[in-house]
């Protein structure tokens, strides 16, 4: 049997805080004979992978990505307690899902400086006016009466009519919880006597868990009063590398950590936005940011896994601060690593078996059980693919998992094929996972290339 030569490098990817460094280069993998290991080479992953990286608000961009970002108010879609007009939404979701990414969205009551977000039937719940934040200068919002009876009868409503409809939309990525507060953000600073209750905030928790069993939703931050440990709730920090970490009490990570949360990335993303102040000079060889708020030490801290970055996308850089940005967006969440597969020897009769072992090299697992599939790839270019067992979301960092696959009735003709695997985005057209490996995509697009391996005659 013809033989290739595996060259074995390595990619510097992760920021030096992550240790891993080296470069790869482009090469097939080690053809084997079955019954052997397929060793295979680390690149690193594309900043436009599904679910992680930099996210800009709804539109066209150039800067690598797979999810957009957009706003709505409540009125925009509630029109009483039990009847909804979804054309505007779903005409946002369509639209991103058209370019072929998946949305993160917030609907919100009060936006400052943006017209009152707070559904017309509701005109008789009580408002303060405010001048905070801009508020007023082209537009002007108001805070309702978080503690008005009517108005929570309406949010509950329509978190529970929003889950019915959307739950596992694959237009949808993450949704944050929002409704509550000055963006959607669950405060009303420096007024905080417009705050909404604890026990209102546990209700719409306790609401968004009951009707999204698939979807995952982001909260602001932890609020005390509030149960918030629940494995399916993730957080956003809309202040990134600004107020992110220590020492203050009252930044983002501190208040997580105190809260006893500092692992709940493990089975939900924290998400966020880089300090719009920041964006613009973040990329800079030297950013400006706050002692002790470095991109790279929050994100390894923090593990996240996609920021809103608009000014990365909306601003013009140089070639030195694009690619300091696109590490910047490669860095976050994860970077799954095949690292070794195993074939068994076949004929055409029996079953196809053997075994792929993923190493995740990012900050963060991936979150949702999309499929993973093996493939086989004859010399026509015909594909012919299997589910395998396998949960994406088990593959945290540094923590290494092989999973055994059979295919008892593979239908594969004696003859050679190549050995694929992939990860299938539910979204049509939408971005497909892409290995961290220097294979990828070699034989065929949004598949890993494993190796080659022979099915022989009975």
């Amino acid at each position: 049997m013809h033989r290739k030569t595996l060259l074995l490098t390595c990619l510097l990817t992760l920021p030096a805080l992550l240790g891993l460094s080296g470069d790869s280069s482009q090469a097939a993998p080690a053809p084997s004979e079955p019954g052997q290991v397929f060793s295979l080479t680390y690149k690193a992953a594309p900043a436009d992978n599904p679910l992680k990286g930099f996210v800009p608000y709804s539109g066209t961009h150039s800067f690598p990505h797979s999810m957009e970002w957009f706003y709505i108010p409540l009125k925009d879609i509630q029109t009483d307690y039990n009847r909804f007009d979804w054309r505007k939404f779903d005409s946002q979701l369509d639209a991103i899902a058209a370019r072929g990414h998946q949305a993160v969205f917030r609907v919100y009551l009060d936006y400052p400086d943006h017209a009152y977000g707070v559904p017309d039937f509701l005109s008789g719940v009580a408002k303060n006016a405010y001048t905070d934040h801009g508020n007023g200068k082209k537009a002007t919002s108001y805070s309702p009466d978080y503690n008005d009876p009517k108005l929570q009868r309406a949010i509950l409503s329509f978190i529970a009519a929003l889950g019915a409809r959307y739950d596992k939309d694959p237009r949808i990525a993450f949704i944050t919880a929002g409704i509550l507060g000055f963006w959607g953000e669950w405060h009303s600073y420096p007024h905080q006597d417009w705050n909404a209750s604890p026990a209102l905030m546990k209700q719409i928790l306790d609401a968004y868990e009951h009707a999204f069993p698939n979807t995952l939703i982001l909260a602001r931050e932890p609020k005390s009063g509030v149960p918030m440990k629940r494995p399916r709730l993730g957080f956003h920090d809309d202040s990134f590398a600004y107020t992110t970490l220590a020492p203050t009490s009252w930044h983002f990570w501190p208040k997580v950590t105190a809260a006893g949360l500092q692992d709940c990335w493990k089975t939900a993303p924290i998400g966020g936005e880089i300090r719009p102040e920041m964006q613009g000079h973040i990329w800079d060889e030297t950013p400006g940011t706050p002692a002790g708020q470095g991109y790279d030490l929050c994100v390894a801290t923090t593990h996240a896994s996609w920021m809103m970055a608009h000014q990365a996308f909306s601003n013009r850089m140089e070639p030195e601060q694009r690619q300091r940005a696109i590490a910047g967006a490669q860095s976050l969440g994860y970077s799954l690593f095949v690292s070794t597969a195993t074939v068994e020897a076949l004929t055409s009769t029996q079953a196809l078996k053997g075994s792929v072992t993923l190493d995740n090299r990012g900050v963060a697992p991936f979150y949702y059980p999309w499929a993973v599939q093996m493939a086989a790839l004859d010399a026509a270019g015909k594909l012919t693919a299997w589910p395998i067992e396998g949960d994406l979301r088990t593959v945290l960092p540094a923590t290494p998992r092989t999973w055994a696959f059979q295919i008892p009735k593979h239908g594969l003709a004696p003859g050679s094929y190549t050995l694929l695997i992939g990860v299938m985005n539910p979204l049509r057209g939408g971005h497909p996972l892409k290995f961290a490996n220097s294979t990828q995509d070699q034989h065929l697009q949004g598949w890993l290339s494993v190796g080659s391996f022979t099915v022989k005659i009975p």
